[in-house]
């Protein structure tokens, strides 16, 4: 964020009082647990009601990609980058295909992780342990994201000191999560999820007054564009980019429901109506986050031109400081929407944090390690996993401070996790999905994927074979695997049971 936005003592005071309160909700989720088990931690007995559910979904799902991301890359592609609406849209339409009746199964035999349900739905160790570990890698390269993320934010507050700022910013609100996280268990984190999805929604209204009053209506900024050397990000997206567009909507659609925290609180709700009320009312939020980002980097082009490369990051920053100079209020409002920046990295964060602290002792400890761990054992247990988690990537953040390669890693999650869909949204439905195709698709489309991804192919390009994510094609082929190989076993298993029948015949 370069050195944008200097904060004086007030702010900072609104800030240690804003993430004192958080650790206030850690205890206070500890005082109100009912028992010791991995339910009560990880589902908060599965009570959430309809405005937690939401506000928890909200959080999560909306992270700091969605507030530094997105603004920068349509400050970078124009209103071509309209696609993040489109694709965050698609993820609730994907959560239609399964959530419910997913939901009715957790309930009645009682998951915990999410591929408790692919254990109980295939009966098959090796499947659901590929699929925890699959789960695992996406979400820890995606809280490593969020970790080194928090640090920039603090980076570019502190001038010359902004190596030393980056450091105690990740170490700081990497301790705050882990400490209210561990305390409470997903009903503290739903706790401050509502505090924190409340302020994000509060600040992306905010900042949408804020750039209209300061800079006019949309309609000014885009003429200014128009007039400019970028007049071509006005430009309506050619074939190229609409199969880009459908890629997007596709992959994120798709794997954005299968983010295991997701699926918690699925499993979490109260009711199949408390999930279908929060579900519909999530359909509006791209309209009141993603989309004002995008609003954003516009403004950004037209009031801010010559940002290039990663400096195209800083366009929220930027207009912020723009809004911070003018007067009193207009540097509070900016402080409080910080503050929403903050609220949607540790959303996020926290939520990531717990999910595979779940999945490793749940679905690797308890069954290769100590199958016949006490529940109590196996909650102690994902406590200390959650602190050895954070402080590893915690410590990895800080290492990799001045290295964005590995981040690039972070486009190749939704390629691992859409390799999910034929288990998940096909199986829950379709009785005939046999295990052993299920199981082989699965390995091919995560070859395919990473082979597409990291292999030396000149046809791939930006990481896209014909304007197309890796992942796509790998579950083209998985999805191939499971139905052909389902259908085939099928007719195989029909026709031993056919020749004793027509024997007895004769």
């Amino acid at each position: 964020m370069s050195n944008l936005l200097p904060f004086g003592p007030g702010a900072w005071l609104f800030f240690a009082l804003y993430l004192s309160s958080l650790l206030l909700l850690g205890w206070l989720g500890r005082r109100a647990r009912q028992e010791d088990s991995l339910q009560d931690f990880y589902l908060a007995g599965r009570g959430f009601g309809f405005v937690i559910l939401f506000l928890t979904l909200y959080a999560t799902q909306y992270s700091g990609n969605t507030v530094f991301g997105v603004a920068g890359a349509s400050y970078r592609l124009g209103f071509s980058w309209l696609i993040s609406v489109h694709y965050m849209l698609a993820i609730i339409v994907f959560y239609q295909t399964f959530a419910f009746k997913l939901h009715r199964l957790a309930r009645q035999h009682d998951f915990v992780t999410p591929v408790d349900f692919l254990r109980q739905r295939f009966a098959s160790r090796a499947l659901a342990t590929i699929a925890s570990i699959v789960m695992i890698i996406a979400l820890g390269n995606y809280l490593l994201a969020q970790l080194m993320t928090m640090g920039r934010a603090l980076q570019g507050l502190a001038g010359p000191a902004g190596d030393i700022a980056y450091n105690y910013g990740v170490a700081s609100l990497a301790l705050i999560m882990v400490v209210y996280g561990t305390l409470g268990g997903i009903r503290a984190i739903a706790w401050t999820d509502v505090i924190q999805g409340a302020v994000l929604f509060v600040g992306f209204l905010l900042l949408l007054l804020l750039m209209v009053n300061q800079f006019g209506p949309l309609s000014a900024a885009t003429e200014i564009i128009s007039a400019s050397a970028e007049s071509e990000k006005l430009a309506r997206p050619d074939g190229s980019m609409m199969r880009e567009w459908l890629s997007y909507i596709l992959l994120v659609g798709m794997g954005g429901a299968l983010y295991p925290q997701a699926i918690q609180r699925i499993y979490a709700a109260r009711s199949v109506r408390t999930l279908r009320q929060s579900f519909a009312t999530m359909a509006f939020m791209p309209f009141f986050s993603v989309l004002i980002a995008v609003i954003v980097g516009i403004y950004a082009l037209a009031y801010v031109p010559g940002l290039e490369g990663a400096a195209s990051d800083q366009a929220l920053a930027s207009v912020l400081r723009i809004i911070q100079e003018q007067s009193l209020l207009g540097y509070a409002l900016v402080v409080v929407i910080f503050s929403a920046v903050l609220a949607a990295l540790m959303s996020t964060a926290d939520s990531a944090m717990l999910s595979i602290s779940s999945m490793f002792t749940k679905d690797i400890y308890a069954v290769f390690v100590k199958p016949g761990a006490e529940d109590a054992e196996l909650t102690r247990l994902s406590k200390r996993c959650s602190w050895l988690v954070i402080g590893l990537l915690s410590m990895l953040a800080i290492a990799l401070k001045e290295q964005t390669s590995l981040i690039g890693l972070l486009d190749r999650k939704f390629d691992l996790l859409v390799q999910l869909v034929p288990a998940f949204m096909l199986g829950i439905h379709f009785s005939g999905l046999r295990t052993v195709p299920v199981l082989m698709g699965l390995l091919i489309g995560l070859t395919i994927s990473l082979a597409l991804a990291f292999g030396p192919f000149p046809f791939v390009v930006a990481g896209k074979l014909w304007g197309f994510h890796p992942g796509l094609y790998g579950l083209l082929a998985n999805m191939t695997c499971v139905l052909a190989g389902s259908f085939l076993m099928h007719r195989r298993e029909g026709v031993r049971q056919a020749a004793p029948r027509r024997a007895l015949a004769e």
